[in-house]
């Protein structure tokens, strides 16, 4: 008989129509009772997704199994919302099937949550206690092989972007600092020249619960590097998976980025969420 879940209180989170949350790909059997289970969450724009995005998760992988004590038992990309309106973002609709595609045709474990892309602007605080929730409460965690129900820790992964943002003052509010780094934790791949001590010196009450992950093999693909080669008829293959290639030939998309507009682009500075564009630890934010 499984182990009781522990009482957790009730959702106050509203779902967009005919939303479902994937969990086909989500280990409910932890294989080391020792470890600690994590989900990698990374929220960003995905206007198109690229391998650099696929990759940062495989870095993840890789740093968790050597350096710590968790046992990763899924991993989602979560794009934005189309209120959080940028040049170049795409609809929610082409990117959520454009992250799909990539995720089942490249990957054994990666999933798409599209809750966050199909409503309106969310902070990523919420997101993330939007994936706990459904984990923990509604799916019930995960349990050892003895039976044993244990709890999924939310973690965030991004690029060294997100680490610079939240050491300046004002962009992120303290209280979303705190839920996030406090309560979750963060996996952030490193960029040469990136300075992140200055950055993580900043954020030393939160230090033990931000894991630095050294990108060994340099990448600076971004999708606004791809959205640029698309608008210049160049090919774009090799740096995003031949299904996201062939949907956006299929669909004509991305020959013309279309007018951005520049007013909102202090949207996170104002609502004090921080949100990131892009979970690359490219130059490019977007």
């Amino acid at each position: 008989m499984d182990a009781q879940v522990p009482a957790r209180r009730r959702s106050t989170f509203t779902n967009p129509p005919n939303y479902s949350f994937s969990s086909h790909r989500l280990h409910k059997t932890l294989r080391d009772p020792s470890k600690q289970p994590i989900v990698l969450v990374a929220c960003g724009s995905f206007s198109p997704v690229t391998y650099l995005h696929l990759r940062m998760f495989e870095m993840a992988k890789d740093y968790v199994r050597q350096n710590t004590d968790f046992e990763i038992v899924g991993g989602y990309l979560s794009p934005v919302s189309d209120q959080y309106k940028k040049p170049g973002l795409l609809n929610a609709h082409h990117r959520v099937n454009m992250c799909t595609l990539a995720a089942e045709q490249t990957s054994s474990w990666l999933m798409i949550d599209s809750w966050e892309a199909f409503q309106n602007y969310q902070r990523t605080a919420v997101v993330l206690d939007h994936f706990d929730y459904e984990i923990n409460t509604i799916l019930g965690g995960v349990h050892t092989q003895d039976g044993e129900h244990r709890d999924v820790q939310v973690m965030l992964l991004a690029g060294s972007d997100l680490i610079s943002t939240m050491s300046e003052p004002g962009v992120w509010s303290l209280a979303d600092l705190d839920h996030i780094l406090g309560r979750y934790g963060t996996f952030i791949i490193e960029r040469a020249g990136s300075g992140m001590d200055q950055a993580i010196d900043s954020l030393a009450r939160w230090r033990h619960n931000i894991y630095l992950i050294p990108q060994l093999i340099q990448n600076d693909v971004s999708s606004t590097k791809v959205r640029l080669f698309l608008r210049r008829g160049l090919s774009v293959r090799y740096l995003l998976p031949a299904a996201v290639v062939d949907y956006i030939e299929e669909n004509s998309l991305y020959l013309d980025d279309g007018p951005g507009p520049d007013k909102e682009k202090g949207k996170d500075k104002e609502s004090g969420s921080g949100k990131r564009e892009e979970v690359g630890s490219g130059t490019q934010a977007c």
